[in-house]
């Protein structure tokens, strides 16, 4: 079934977004068949005094096939083209004035030229070329028959017929080259917000890196000076034991530094510096607040884990840097509480709220117009590392609410 729908063509234009331009082919072959159709058979009869029934047939060859073109424009231009060749040698049959146009009526160039461009439209820059050169040997071979011999007017056909495939050959290049643009558009979106993705996963390792490691590192040192610090009547299994959390403990620290040497690059040498908590929440307020907008912050006094700490520290600084951007002067508030949810399920949880108003004055545009697109990104991701969950979107009045609910509870973080 799949198989018979694909090898199924399409029709001219059927691409298009727009309806009218989808139907447009149809129309002009609808309008080209009905009036070619009569008109013909009246040329062929009344000027080149062709009996009624030849020119009638000859009429249905050259006009009807019209309509097959839309679909399968080379099957119908074979019709043609053979229905013309026979209406030439039809023609010297007949004894016609010498000014009429021969081997080919007006009317045949007509459909013929309409039809080369749906030619041009659909086929191989190869198929064209021998198109053109079956229509350019037939005019040359009828020129050698000619009743009232040869002359430039009787190449009409192969003219306009050229220019007609070269001219649908180039509109269907131009076609297909904002196709594959268009596609290489959205590959290229893809790739860029997926490289976005894995460089903020792989800045919060690196900075999880630096928690995780300090508790490595007190591990180790509590079980290498356990033996010292403890009764000195430690059975030996015990102190075996010791010994072989500490050296665990060490080779966990070593796989972590060739991790992290992996994940660093040359512009992360900011990084090795202790990374930051809610304690240093305030700050990152002060520094903001020195920019021009006014921002007010409730903190939180609890403690927390490092790594939500961590998360805490980012989200609201990505948050405050978005307001600077984008709403420059607007007020911020900036909040932090601890509390359980309101249905009871799970334990405490610290929710961080950064909502700013619209900017005093509208600008032209953000102030940085080149930005990474980390923000949100990273907010999701620290908050997902954590088991949390994020809110973060405009509001009715032209601010902008984030809202993060990070679980403090070790059965609850993830």
């Amino acid at each position: 079934m799949t198989s018979v729908e694909e090898e199924r063509p399409r029709a001219l234009l059927a691409g298009a977004s727009r309806r009218w331009v989808r139907l447009l082919p149809w129309a002009v072959a609808f309008v080209l068949c009905v009036v070619l159709l009569p008109t013909t058979i009246v040329v062929l009869t009344a000027d080149y005094g062709l009996n009624g029934g030849v020119a009638s047939a000859l009429a249905v060859a050259q006009a009807a096939p019209l309509l097959l073109a839309v679909v399968r424009p080379l099957h119908a231009w074979c019709v043609v083209f053979a229905g013309d060749v026979a209406g030439a040698l039809a023609l010297l049959s007949v004894d016609f004035p010498e000014r009429l146009l021969w081997p080919f009526p007006p009317v045949e160039l007509v459909g013929y030229v309409a039809l080369c461009l749906a030619l041009g439209l659909r086929e191989r820059p190869r198929t064209l070329v021998l198109v053109w050169l079956a229509t350019a040997g037939a005019n040359v071979g009828l020129g050698f028959v000619a009743p009232h011999g040869s002359g430039a007017k009787e190449l009409l056909l192969t003219i306009l017929g050229g220019v007609a495939l070269l001219l649908g050959g180039v509109l269907r290049e131009r076609s297909e080259v904002r196709r594959r643009l268009a596609e290489q558009e959205t590959i290229s979106e893809a790739e860029r917000g997926r490289r976005t993705l894995l460089e903020e996963r792989a800045r919060i390792a690196r900075e999880l890196h630096d928690v995780v490691a300090h508790h490595m590192s007190v591990i180790t040192v509590q079980a290498d000076t356990a033996e010292y610090r403890l009764d000195d009547t430690l059975p030996p299994d015990v102190r075996r034991e010791f010994t072989s959390i500490a050296a665990t403990a060490r080779e966990s620290l070593g796989e972590m530094r060739r991790l992290l040497g992996v994940l660093r690059n040359e512009e992360s040498h900011g990084e090795l510096a202790p990374q930051p908590g809610l304690a240093q929440i305030g700050q990152l307020v002060e520094a903001t607040a020195r920019t021009g907008g006014p921002v007010e912050f409730t903190p939180c006094e609890a403690e927390v884990p490092e790594a939500v700490g961590l998360s805490a520290y980012r989200i609201v600084q990505e948050a405050l840097a978005n307001v600077v951007r984008h709403a420059p002067g607007a007020a911020t508030h900036v909040s932090m509480s601890v509390a359980r949810p309101d249905d009871g399920r799970g334990g405490e949880r610290l929710t961080v709220l950064v909502v700013n108003d619209p900017p005093p004055e509208p600008t032209a545009g953000p102030l940085e117009v080149g930005g990474t697109g980390h923000g949100l990104v990273g907010m999701r991701e620290r908050v997902r590392l954590v088991g949390g969950t994020l809110d973060a979107g405009p509001l009715p009045d032209g601010g902008f609410r984030v809202a993060a609910q990070l679980p403090l509870t070790e059965e609850d973080l993830t």
